[in-house]
């Protein structure tokens, strides 16, 4: 497996339990609030390795990229953590994933970027996979899935957006968006349901993979196509559902089972 490969995955598997654990937070608390605590948090870590790497500051264009990212991201995962208050997790996910992977390897394929006959192959094998399993919803119905897909649209231009602002640095840029991000989220939770959480356990477990998920997605664009880091990365979906299954209880149909089998049939082909 090349390393753009795995990072993106390790990426997916961050965001996969982040993402598990802020949605059941979710349930507790408003969307807001859980981003308002948590991205602070974010902002400490990117900006602590920015120091202790000695990372140069990026020119004044690409931190305001990075800002107006950290924007957008927030909106997104608002967004996306109410689809998780609201519904089943597995299809919530997933379903988010199969809009947010198409708007990165569109971008990167825009820009230029090629693939092979095989990658291209396993590509297609993973979106494929990813919309059988959002179209057969798991047991509970399809509650928050159309906020699922508009932010899934969020995290695909959020992702694309990253990748741009993070071409000659990689924490600042990190740290400057979540810097934008808690400047808007902490004042709006304040103002709407206040910052004392419910669960607060399930608050700080979700920081984790925010700060690791969003890391090492850039680290995998920043040494392999955006097409491939952006589609790969969103196979978080599979780990938030596999830990909605074991800690939840949430079945899948057989047909879902069917959309991992064709996603697993592909992932060799586009991380080898």
């Amino acid at each position: 497996m090349n390393l753009s490969g795995l990072f993106a995955l390790i990426s997916a598997l961050t965001y996969g339990v982040g993402d598990f654990s802020a949605g059941l937070a979710s349930r507790h608390n408003p969307a807001i609030r859980v981003i308002a605590l948590t991205h602070p948090f974010g902002l400490l870590a990117y900006t602590a390795l920015a120091l202790g790497t000695h990372e140069p500051l990026p020119a004044a264009p690409f931190l305001w990229l990075a800002a107006l990212t950290g924007v957008l991201g927030m909106v997104a995962v608002a967004l996306f953590f109410r689809a998780l208050a609201l519904g089943p997790m597995g299809v919530v996910s997933v379903g988010s994933a199969a809009v947010g992977a198409l708007i990165p390897v569109a971008a990167g394929l825009l820009a230029g970027e090629t693939l092979t006959a095989g990658r291209a192959l396993g590509m297609g094998l993973i979106l494929a996979g990813i919309v059988v399993f959002s179209l057969a919803p798991s047991h509970g119905g399809r509650g928050g899935l159309p906020l699922a897909l508009l932010a899934g649209a969020g995290f695909g231009l959020f992702f694309v957006l990253l990748a741009r602002s993070s071409v000659g640095a990689v924490f600042w840029p990190l740290a400057v968006a979540r810097l934008a991000s808690s400047l808007v989220a902490v004042p709006w939770a304040a103002r709407t349901g206040g910052l004392r959480p419910q669960k607060p356990w399930l608050v700080l477990g979700s920081v984790p993979g925010d700060v690791l998920g969003n890391l090492f997605f850039t680290l995998a664009t920043r040494s392999g196509p955006l097409a491939v880091a952006g589609l790969l990365t969103n196979l978080y979906p599979v780990f938030t559902a596999l830990m909605a299954a074991i800690f939840l209880r949430e079945r899948l149909r057989r047909f879902q089972w069917l959309g991992v089998g064709v996603v697993l049939a592909g992932l060799p082909l586009v991380s080898g």
